[in-house]
């Protein structure tokens, strides 16, 4: 709270996902890898081939959050609903 106290621009609190990247050597091994991870949950994965030929299997979860909490400096939002927010964004941090 001191820190947004402070602040003279926009701040958001943001949290990113977890991310995998998977090289891999034949594109059924991506394929199998996709199945599994979209089964486990992680309903934002894909797939990627290069000009290369380079296979790219990306493992991605939806557990995002981005909310502004100041506005040229300004609070936007009460103490209660960023503990409330910082609860959430842990409770997806675990889940990843």
């Amino acid at each position: 709270m001191t820190a947004l106290e402070k602040a003279t621009g926009d701040v958001v609190l943001k949290f990113e996902p977890f991310i995998l990247h998977v090289l891999c050597q034949e594109l059924q091994d991506a394929q199998l890898l996709h199945s599994v991870a979209v089964d486990s949950g992680f309903r934002n994965s894909g797939i990627t081939v290069g000009k290369g030929g380079k296979i790219m299997m990306a493992v991605r979860s939806t557990h995002c959050l981005e909310v502004p909490l100041t506005h040229k400096g300004k609070l936007m939002v009460s103490q209660e609903y960023i503990e409330f927010l910082i609860h959430i964004a842990n409770q997806k941090m675990e889940e990843n």
